[in-house]
C-alpha cells in the first residue's frame, strides 16, 4: 500500500473542520485542521494533530494554550485562508477564556496543552478543555478531498 492510496481511503472518512489557533512570538497564528477528535470525558480533553512541516509543530515548545474553532458551513473561505490555499488577510477573531478563536465559528473550544507524543511524521497535541461557546447552525465538512455540506431533507 503506498501513500497516495493510504490518504486516498482516510478521505472517505468524513471530518469536520476546526482551526487551531494560539499566540507566540507576540503574534496570532492559525491552521486548518480536520485532524481533531474528542479522548475523555473526565478530565474533558481533545488532540489535534500536527505535521511535521506546519509552524505550529515547529513552535509546539512554546504553545501552551490554544483555541479551537469548529467551522460552520459558510466559513469554507476561512479554512481555505488558513490552510493557505486563499492569499487573504484574516483578523476576524474574538476571545474565549483569553485565547483568540474565529468570531462566529459554530463552536469554540478554550484549551491548556497538556502532552504533546511524537507519532510518526506527525505530533500529538493533547489539551484540556478550560471553556466552550456552542451555536447554533450546521459544520463544513471535509470528504474525499473536498468541501462538504450537509443536504437538506
Amino acid at each position: 500500500m503506498g501513500k497516495q492510496e493510504f490518504r486516498k481511503a482516510m478521505g472517505k472518512f468524513a471530518t469536520g473542520i476546526t482551526i487551531v489557533t494560539s499566540e507566540f512570538g507576540d503574534d496570532v497564528h492559525g491552521m486548518t485542521v480536520n485532524a481533531f477528535m474528542s479522548v475523555s470525558l473526565d478530565p474533558q480533553l481533545i488532540t489535534i494533530s500536527l505535521d511535521h512541516k506546519t509552524n505550529f509543530y515547529k513552535n509546539a515548545d512554546k504553545i501552551k494554550r490554544i483555541g479551537v474553532s469548529i467551522l460552520r458551513e459558510e466559513q469554507q473561505d476561512v479554512s481555505m485562508i488558513f490552510a493557505k490555499q486563499l492569499d487573504q488577510y484574516f483578523d476576524d477573531f474574538t476571545r474565549l477564556d483569553g485565547i483568540p478563536v474565529i468570531n462566529n465559528a459554530l463552536t469554540t473550544l478554550a484549551c491548556t496543552v497538556v502532552n504533546n507524543v511524537e507519532a510518526g511524521d506527525h505530533l500529538l497535541l493533547i489539551a484540556e478543555v478550560d471553556d466552550i461557546k456552542v451555536d447554533e447552525g450546521k459544520p463544513i465538512l471535509y470528504y474525499n478531498s473536498g468541501y462538504q455540506r450537509i443536504a437538506e431533507d
